[in-house]
């Protein structure tokens, strides 16, 4: 799904993070950030937003206590890239740099002066890692403020591109820029000025989103906008919640756009007074079931209310089914095969999808 992306993808730079890469023609990536504090709790949480599908790991690096955790880490058993993020004390993103990290992420603005900012490229270099610039919206300058009235799309870009051209100042463009605002429109517009006027990565968030169900809702508008625009390397889903959720709900947005790399596509009808079987209880119980599911191939399963538009509109659906009373009609590649009770479509389906995903292309 990452070559359909790349049809319409901004062009950008390909930055190394660790044993990844973003921008470029690289992967989409889904990240998160831990919560917990001391280094079993942080261990514990990696491996857990590893086996849940993350791509790269942010950890909160504010003292040496935690520049040790994170030289631990790389020790361990942590395939994810870690990001060390630093805000204000310059010497914990040096420090970071040595100790093993594979990204710092920083806003030069709140560093402090310029040597500040320079002892931070300088250590960067040497271990050959990038460093995210980082605005959002709670950590804008008050020159900006003054100058747009308030957080606007314009200051944050006018506020991401000056840092940006302070780390090009001391020739360092091993750069990723994150411009994110709680406001899904101020984030899209900034980074959509951003992507035109320089070819670093684009990281891509909805900053303090809220709980799980508004969190995903944000993200998705925000994100989803601009990556059907092409814009967008890396993404994390910023949520008031377990951070497995955060890569949970990154990965839906992805497959939702046809750009992850879920192998399973589910479509089904929002039913109308035509329907006379049970598609929410089916379309529900057979997204579960297949959620345990291991597949090898993209599969496009259809689960359609009745036969009036069921078969037509899922007609490029892999397999499915259109409802009739108390059973449906199961369907492969728009071909009617066989008629089954209603008590027998979830099995089916699955019995289907399985034989289906066995078979040599």
């Amino acid at each position: 799904m990452s070559a359909f992306y790349n049809e319409i993808r901004r062009k950008s730079r390909k930055i190394r993070v660790g044993n990844l890469f973003i921008g470029g023609d690289a992967p989409l990536t889904v990240q998160s950030m831990t919560t917990a504090r001391g280094y079993e709790g942080i261990y514990a949480q990696m491996k857990e937003l590893q086996e849940a599908g993350c791509d790269i790991v942010r950890m909160t690096v504010p003292d040496m206590e935690n520049v040790r955790i994170l030289a631990k880490l790389k020790e361990q058993d942590i395939q994810m890239p870690i990001v060390a993020d630093i805000h204000f004390d310059y010497r914990m993103a040096v420090e970071a740099a040595y100790a093993g990290a594979d990204k710092v992420r920083i806003n030069p603005g709140n560093i402090g002066s310029q040597e500040k900012v320079q002892a931070v490229v300088q250590a960067c270099r040497a271990k050959n890692i990038a460093i995210r610039v980082g605005v959002n919206s709670g950590s804008l300058e008050k020159s900006k403020l003054a100058k747009y009235g308030g957080v606007t799309p314009e200051a944050l870009c006018e506020s991401a591109l000056e840092n940006v051209r302070l780390l090009e100042g001391y020739g360092f463009e091993n750069i990723v820029v994150a411009v994110k605002s709680s406001s899904p429109y101020k984030m899209a517009a900034a980074n959509r000025m951003i992507a035109q006027r320089c070819s670093y990565p684009l990281h891509l968030g909805v900053t303090e989103a809220g709980t799980l169900r508004l969190g995903e809702t944000k993200g998705a508008a925000g994100i989803g906008g601009l990556l059907l625009s092409g814009i967008g390397d890396t993404l994390r889903v910023s949520l008031t919640a377990d951070p497995v959720k955060e890569v949970l709900c990154g990965r839906r947005i992805l497959d939702a756009l046809g750009f992850g790399e879920g192998k399973l596509e589910l479509v089904s009808c929002p039913t109308c007074g035509r329907t006379r079987i049970d598609i929410i209880g089916i379309s529900e119980e057979f997204e579960r079931r297949m959620a345990a599911v291991p597949l090898k191939k993209h599969i496009k399963v259809a689960i359609m209310g009745c036969v009036v538009n069921g078969p037509g509109e899922a007609g490029d659906a892999d397999i499915g089914i259109a409802g009739g009373n108390g059973e449906a009609i199961l369907f492969k590649k728009g071909q009617t095969v066989r008629k089954v009770p209603e008590n027998g479509l979830v099995d089916t389906l699955v019995e289907e999808v399985r034989r289906m995903d066995g078979e040599s292309e």
